[in-house]
């Protein structure tokens, strides 16, 4: 079961999520509005020519597990790389929150907000669609949130992790994930997740909360070009 972290969200995409996939042959992406992530089935040979059939001139795409020149009419605009990180402990305490409650249709121009301050990853108008999504609140602004993404066999993904600058240090975003992870672990899912490599508070926390490391690969940020 392990493998299927190796390419997760091309087996998320061809799989449980497949009906929120675009794409054919050996490409896949998430739809128009979710987060926009690329996959393809053999990452060492990737299928640009069937990616460019579900990809907007000028539309960037990030692409786990590739690396290697762009080729004609894509432009390579960001290359870091990143931990995947699986759940290795107990089922974790949940205690209480303030003001905190399932994040619905109606809170996304909220999110969009929260993530474009604080940048956990992409994130797109239905991402909330892929998953459970909670938030914490301060009256009626969202300060926190935590949700999930890709989904492949028993590995649920926790992503969406972010906390406005105004609220940092209270422990939002810590209890929003336990509560994912619980239910989870009690669905009989494993959670999951990925970090920035160089974000190196983030590891930490996540070690601490009881996530340990199990590979770093790279990640990309493509931009279809012009012909």
């Amino acid at each position: 079961m392990t493998a299927l972290l190796d390419n997760i969200f091309w087996h998320a995409l061809t799989g449980a999520q497949a009906r929120f996939a675009a794409g054919t042959g050996g490409a896949r992406r998430y739809a128009s509005g979710f987060s926009p992530i690329v996959a393809f089935e053999q990452p060492a040979q990737p299928d640009f020519d069937a990616l460019a059939t579900c990809c907007a001139v000028g539309e960037s795409l990030y692409c786990a597990g590739w690396s290697g020149a762009a080729p004609a009419g894509w432009r390579l605009d960001a290359d870091t790389m990143m931990l995947q990180m699986v759940w290795d402990a107990p089922a974790p305490e949940a205690g209480l929150l303030p003001a905190m409650r399932p994040l619905v249709a109606g809170d996304v121009p909220q999110m969009l907000d929260l993530t474009a301050l604080t940048h956990p990853g992409p994130f797109g108008p239905r991402t909330i669609e892929l998953g459970e999504y909670l938030g914490c609140f301060d009256g009626e602004r969202l300060i926190a949130m935590a949700g999930e993404r890709s989904q492949a066999g028993r590995w649920h993904e926790i992503s969406g992790v972010c906390t406005h600058p105004d609220a940092q240090g209270r422990g939002l975003a810590d209890g929003l994930m336990r509560r994912l992870i619980r239910r989870q672990l009690a669905d009989g899912e494993t959670p999951f997740l990925h970090v920035m490599s160089a974000n190196a508070g983030a590891v930490r926390l996540y070690r601490r909360m009881g996530f340990r490391e199990r590979i770093e690969t790279p990640v990309r940020v493509l931009t279809r070009a012009p012909a």
